[in-house]
């Protein structure tokens, strides 16, 4: 089995990251030694036991990014995110925004 390390943000719980995951809360519980009823707090890192890792099909954009940077980071052509999402300027995006990266 797999594992990911995952930093807490401001309203995650525990079953929402095990949804996004593909885990059960309860394997997270168990990687990371938390007792029910699961509190967890933003900027802790969870152990996240996972199958397989694979890239994401979608991002969201968090402060700082850039579409370049969002690019580099999947090792994607920009020009084809911005195509992909039906962007014109590379320039703008947005904190929150949900970018397609093209794997489905």
């Amino acid at each position: 089995m797999n594992q990911v390390i995952y930093t807490v943000r401001p309203g995650n719980t525990v079953f929402a990251i095990a949804q996004f995951f593909g885990t059960t809360a309860r394997e997270i519980a168990n990687a990371n030694a938390l007792v029910y009823p699961y509190t967890i707090f933003p900027g802790q890192q969870l152990v996240i036991p996972i199958e397989e890792i694979t890239a994401p099909s979608y991002y969201v954009v968090r402060p700082g990014d850039s579409l370049f940077s969002i690019a580099s980071r999947y090792e994607l052509d920009p020009k084809e995110l911005l195509r992909l999402n039906n962007l014109e300027n590379p320039n703008v995006i947005y904190p929150g925004q949900i970018i397609r990266l093209g794997r489905e």
